[in-house]
């Protein structure tokens, strides 16, 4: 496994603190935009160092939360006016574009 670096931890870090209320963005978004080549990177870092940052506005390519966040992710994001049907992010009208990186509707 290659090894996250602290600049690519704060990338990560400065990417998801800049998801406006209101708009989500998948781990793969952030993994393009950071130039990581794994979004299991993103969910590693999210799960060790995010406790500070708006970590319910990121989301899996499904447009579903973890299971053991569904009910406060969920609740989170239905305050900020994020469009969920059946427990699911409309990630077409939510998802977040940083600055034109590419990224993959499900």
């Amino acid at each position: 496994m290659a090894v996250t670096t602290e600049e690519q931890v704060e990338r990560v870090r400065e990417l998801v603190a800049a998801i406006p209320a209101g708009r989500v963005a998948t781990y793969g978004d952030i993994a393009a935009a950071a130039g990581l080549s794994s979004a299991r990177t993103v969910g590693w870092i999210m799960r060790t160092d995010s406790a500070d940052l708006p970590w319910h506005r990121v989301i899996g390519s499904s447009g579903r939360p973890a299971r053991h966040l569904e009910n406060r992710q969920l609740a989170r994001l239905e305050e900020e006016g994020v469009p969920i049907t059946d427990g699911r992010v409309h990630l077409r009208s939510a998802r977040f574009d940083f600055g034109g990186q590419p990224t993959i509707d499900p």
